[in-house]
């Protein structure tokens, strides 16, 4: 059985970029570059591990070779930040990926700042962020916001001119996501309204939209009468709600009352199904184009 038509699937735009993806890493290895990347655990968080899980199977499956480290709960940032330097260091890793959340004990800034910019898929070391506000295209973009981006310009979403409101002001996914569809630019040109916990009459922000982004982690937060018809609608929210009916006895839900708001959007992505298989798209993305940076070659990059 078909999605109804306003659905955005996430998954077949995935496995477009995917294909892009995997041309750019045959072109590598014939040219002898196995693009590599590095995945960096700390501590034993259930969510890290399905999230790293997921992203060490689209690399073996595009052909890219991860290493995965995990280190201890207790590990300080000094140790953290030691073997950074050795995945800096290693020629052989084209790309890093620190996964959040840390322990307390470490400062995500310093860590986040202590990989090179040019192995940063991740898009949060300072020079990335910059390049982002800047409008230049040789940074990195982190993976969310970018495959937020994208799956709006392949589902034909107009983005210049429209009305742009994103719930949630974070570092991760509101304020890079806003920053790239304000560039002045092919496929951005929006007028942004980033809304959060402090904005005034914040429904009549939603209901003015002609794309909704909620990204702010409270369940189901968007109600059907908060969208306005015809809005397109994305749910970036993975949130872990009670549910006695479930087997573990908690479920997935989404910022968006998908069920309600269906009916009134314009288009709208599933959670499960939407946003999600967008970043991992835009990881691997990013790991083979930092791979073509490092050797030398040119790839497509996407026009932000």
């Amino acid at each position: 059985m078909s999605p109804p038509s306003n659905v955005i699937d996430g998954r077949a735009l995935a496995e477009q970029i995917h294909g892009e993806t995997s041309r750019r890493i045959v072109a590598l290895q014939a040219a002898g570059v196995q693009p590599g990347l590095a995945f960096v655990r700390v501590g034993e968080d259930p969510a890290s591990q399905v999230y790293v899980g997921m992203k060490e199977r689209m690399s073996a499956r595009l052909g890219i070779r991860s290493q995965t480290q995990v280190l201890p709960e207790a590990t300080s940032e000094a140790e953290l930040l030691r073997l950074i330097d050795l995945l800096n260091a290693d020629p052989g890793v084209h790309g890093i990926l620190v996964q959040a959340p840390l322990p307390r004990q470490i400062d995500p800034t310093r860590v986040y700042s202590a990989v090179l910019p040019q192995k940063d898929v991740d898009g949060f070391h300072p020079t990335n962020v910059g390049k982002l506000m800047l409008g230049d295209p040789t940074g990195f973009v982190p993976c969310t916001p970018a495959g937020v981006h994208e799956l709006l310009i392949r589902s034909q979403v107009t983005l210049g001119g429209a009305e742009v409101v994103i719930l949630g002001r974070g570092n991760i996914v509101g304020k890079p996501l806003a920053a790239l569809l304000m560039q002045k630019a092919r496929h951005a040109n929006a007028t942004v309204t980033v809304c959060h916990s402090q904005t005034r009459d914040l429904a009549a922000h939603c209901r003015r939209a002609d794309v909704l982004v909620a990204a702010m982690g409270v369940a189901e937060f968007v109600r059907a009468d908060m969208v306005k018809p015809g809005a397109v609608v994305v749910d970036v929210g993975v949130n872990r709600v009670h549910d006695p009916s479930a087997k573990s006895g908690s479920r997935l839900v989404g910022d968006v009352q998908f069920a309600a708001v269906q009916p009134v959007a314009g288009k709208i992505t599933p959670n499960p199904g939407g946003v999600g298989p967008m970043t991992i798209a835009l990881l691997m993305q990013n790991t083979v184009r930092a791979a073509e940076q490092a050797s030398g070659r040119s790839g497509s990059t996407t026009d932000h």
